[in-house]
């Protein structure tokens, strides 16, 4: 009782217009957390608004929740799931800011309550802002972002930095705001901060440098087994040597030689075990600049022209692996892929029709060797990815070498092409974009910008509804449409059609009819195939083998209350969101692709043997083009 004493004093509770008038009416700073209703005000940062209210002790500093559902003058805030903080001096908005960054969040009270102090004292002019979340102006020297298709990080070139993790275990015993303050008193600078919880796929690939030790397995686990806190950091002072700096700051790996070595060390303080040795540095620069990719992809260096800064940007580029290499060599051409410092961002393999190769290479229906081309990618499913690092599609380029086949051979034969040409094929195995713009266009061809349907279902609303609505936003999808929805007997029928003659379906439906569910129109590229696996398989037992982090694995508790419904394909996502919601909304990306009509459809046992039979029949007839083509199709 009295912890919940303490919180409502810390912060006025704000649910109507008059109260948030009194608000604005106050004397001094107000510090406003505005949150939707079914998400709820920001409790993570509780703790620092509290020590910041303690250590300051200054009777002008006032905190206050404000749910923006129920204000009018909060309505442009509405369906934002994103944390927002707004400052008020004089009832004037004077500084904003998104997301939950403890270490800006700090500063930037700190900051408005001198400011506000100076107004009042002195008489002077608040520097009063207008503009609203889709337009923000974020401060150059730090930025925070909470997905992987976020905003962009300025990292100024002046400056060395590293990329530093407090690990899941740390996390997990509340100590994130502690080793933060202490960053920051040791003279670090932070330019970013996330917080990310890693699936077992992105921790193999980060720590894959350390495949052959004999941990390498148990660090995985460990590191997927809840979230992280991500920091970009460098000093102030502009030290060339943070890399370092970061590393004798965090103390050695092995925690008793911490504790014997370096008794203040981070390590040493909060390690327990070598595995859970609390924080991780970059070895090396070139260590932190691949590192730096990988969790922020979004990110130029600025180097004190725009320009400059547009060069450095990391980039996405398309790679396909061609069916005739895609079935024995996959697995060896990824592992060169990642050697490289390349991230997969987006992955699909997928079975094309000879309609949906015409349209990807529509430049290139009148040259000889098209007819080659099109039976060599619809031979079988080809495997596409979405590559991301510096100068990817350049990187990309060089690691396939030339696209004449003999010509890559015998200029360059350590390259991809070269490598794993197939037999006497003139077409190589490998794609690459040609530009930045090509790899737009491309990456929107295999991975358009879809809806699905997401529904957070009665037994899950109350304990984990607020876990899964933070992990859909670390995931990067955006929620289009959002609604608590208590579900009609005739809906859920409905809802559920494909299910009427199991003996399950009567028991389905009054379980949805039961208490409300959380209705949600997700958006994001190959957004229905994202939302499937980042649910898992139906049944949780065996979602805990094949997909141990997924949402059913770790939330689910059988078949029936498995935590979470999504649509199954693109076409039924539409009909889904017609039916809950009456209507699709438009997509945000006006230059997406048509699934419908131009889109690859994923590998399935069914369409994989309709394609053999389709493929067979069409072999003949393209052999003869096949014998004249001499020249290869894509770079």
């Amino acid at each position: 009782m009295t912890g919940k004493k303490k919180e409502a004093t810390l912060q006025v509770s704000v649910i109507n217009q008059e109260q948030w008038e009194e608000v604005l009416a106050t004397k001094g700073l107000a510090v406003v957390d505005v949150y939707q209703q079914w998400c709820g005000p920001c409790r993570a940062v509780l703790s620092l608004l509290r020590k910041i209210k303690n250590e300051l002790g200054d009777d002008l500093l006032h905190f206050a929740t404000a749910e923006a559902d129920s204000i009018d003058a909060l309505e442009k805030y509405r369906g934002k799931c994103e944390p927002t903080f707004l400052f008020y001096g004089g009832g004037e908005l004077v500084a904003m800011l998104r997301g939950a960054n403890a270490p800006l969040l700090q500063r930037m009270i700190v900051e408005e309550l001198a400011k506000e102090k100076s107004v009042l004292e002195q008489g002077g002019e608040r520097k009063v802002i207008n503009y609203v979340l889709d337009n923000e102006k974020i401060e150059e020297e730090v930025v925070h972002l909470h997905s992987e298709d976020g905003e962009n990080i300025i990292v100024p070139a002046s400056k060395s930095y590293t990329v530093a993790i407090i690990k899941p275990d740390v996390v997990a015993h509340g100590k994130v705001t502690e080793i933060i303050m202490k960053i920051q008193d040791a003279g670090f600078e932070i330019l970013a901060h996330d917080e990310r919880l890693l699936t077992e796929v992105q921790a193999r690939e980060f720590y894959q440098h350390k495949s052959t030790e004999d941990c390498f397995e148990d660090l995985v686990q460990f590191m997927s087994s809840g979230p992280s806190h991500i920091l970009v950091l460098c000093q102030l002072g502009d030290s060339a040597s943070v890399v370092q700096a970061w590393l004798d700051f965090i103390g050695p790996t092995n925690i008793e030689e911490a504790m014997r070595e370096k008794p203040e060390s981070l390590r040493a303080q909060y390690g327990t075990q070598t595995l859970f040795n609390a924080v991780h540095g970059s070895e090396d620069s070139d260590r932190a600049s691949r590192e730096l990719a990988f969790f922020f992809p979004n990110i130029s260096t600025a180097s004190g022209t725009e320009q400059d800064a547009e060069e450095e940007r990391v980039e996405r580029t398309l790679a396909l692996i061609r069916p005739d290499v895609a079935r024995e060599n996959r697995e060896e051409i990824m592992d060169r892929i990642n050697k490289s410092g390349f991230k997969v961002s987006l992955q699909r393999e997928t079975l094309l029709t000879e309609e949906q190769v015409r349209q990807f290479y529509v430049q290139r229906i009148e040259k000889d060797y098209f007819p080659a081309l099109l039976q060599s990618m619809t031979r079988g499913p080809v495997l596409a990815l979405a590559l991301t690092r510096e100068d990817a599609v350049q990187q990309w380029k060089d690691m396939l070498g030339p696209s004449d086949v003999t010509r890559a051979k015998e200029e360059n034969p350590e390259c991809l092409r070269a490598q794993f040409a197939v037999g006497e094929h003139l077409i190589n195995q490998l794609h690459g974009s040609e530009s930045v713009e090509e790899a737009y266009r491309e990456i929107t061809f295999f991975f358009p910008v879809q809806q699905t349907l997401a529904v957070i279902k009665p037994d899950t609303m109350e304990e984990h509804k607020e876990k899964i609505l933070e992990e859909i936003r670390e995931r990067g999808f955006s929620v289009s449409r959002l609604e608590e929805k208590l579900l009609s007997r005739e809906t859920a029928e409905v809802f559920y059609e494909k299910h009427r003659d199991q003996p399950f379906f009567n028991q389905l439906v009054e379980f949805m009819c039961g208490s409300t569910c959380l209705m949600m129109v997700l958006e994001k590229e190959n957004a229905v195939e994202e939302w499937r696996a980042m649910m898992g398989p139906t049944d949780p037992d065996q979602a805990k083998v094949i997909s141990p982090n997924s949402l059913r694995a770790r939330l689910a508790s059988d078949v029936l209350h498995n935590c979470v419904h999504g649509s199954s394909s693109q076409h039924h996502a539409e009909e889904e969101i017609k039916l809950v919601f009456g209507c699709m909304p438009e997509l945000t990306d006006e230059d997406s692709l048509d699934e419908k009509t131009t889109g690859p459809h994923d590998v399935s046992p069914e369409n994989y043997q309709h394609h053999q039979e389709e493929h067979e029949s069409n072999t003949h007839r393209l052999q003869a083009g096949v014998n004249g083509g001499h020249e290869e199709a894509s770079r």
